[in-house]
């Protein structure tokens, strides 16, 4: 059976103020997430270079946002810009044999795009969300949606899956529970 992960990366304290425009939607697609049995996965940077004001672990800066709804304990660290490269996400994945993931958070020009690339390259389907993902220069998102397009990435945006499931489930007699 195809695993399927909704991952949402950096949406920490320190990160750009322009996560409150991706908010909403990140949260709209974390209950579509659960409401279809998917895992909900949080990566958190965390930055170990000596002299850093930033994602400092053990810091407010380092926490997620406020906002943000976390229904799970799949909280995974990391200190490079690859989620990949945390063992424990690495060993979560083969774990729950996850081939799927649909990614949301920040920054589109640098953790999202090291970690959506890597998983494209191992061989995962990898669906980002474009109106689940922002960057601290805005003006660079078009251009990291055509980067991720030509690394083999689905673009949608979630507000498209979520009526395309609403209305596959229709189709099935699968309306679900409503909640």
């Amino acid at each position: 059976m195809n695993q399927k992960a909704l991952v949402v990366i950096d949406l920490q304290n320190d990160i750009t103020k322009n996560y409150k425009e991706i908010i909403e939607t990140t949260n709209q697609a974390i209950a579509w997430a659960v409401s279809n049995n998917m895992e909900v996965v949080y990566i958190q940077h965390n930055n170990l270079s000596a002299g850093t004001r930033t994602f400092k672990p053990g810091t407010n800066g380092a926490g997620f946002v406020p906002e943000l709804n976390v229904v799970s304990d799949h909280i995974f660290t990391k200190t490079k810009s690859n989620a990949l490269t945390s063992e424990e996400f690495a060993a979560f994945i083969r774990e729950c044999k996850i081939t799927e993931f649909y990614i949301a958070g920040a920054d589109a020009t640098a953790c999202i795009k090291s970690t959506c690339y890597n998983l494209a390259k191992a061989g995962y389907a990898v669906h980002v969300l474009s109106d689940c993902i922002t960057s601290y220069d805005k003006k660079k998102l078009p251009e990291m949606i055509e980067y991720y397009a030509g690394k083999g990435c689905a673009v949608e945006k979630f507000s498209e899956i979520e009526k395309n499931t609403f209305a596959d489930n229709a189709c099935s007699g699968n309306m679900g529970t409503g909640r």
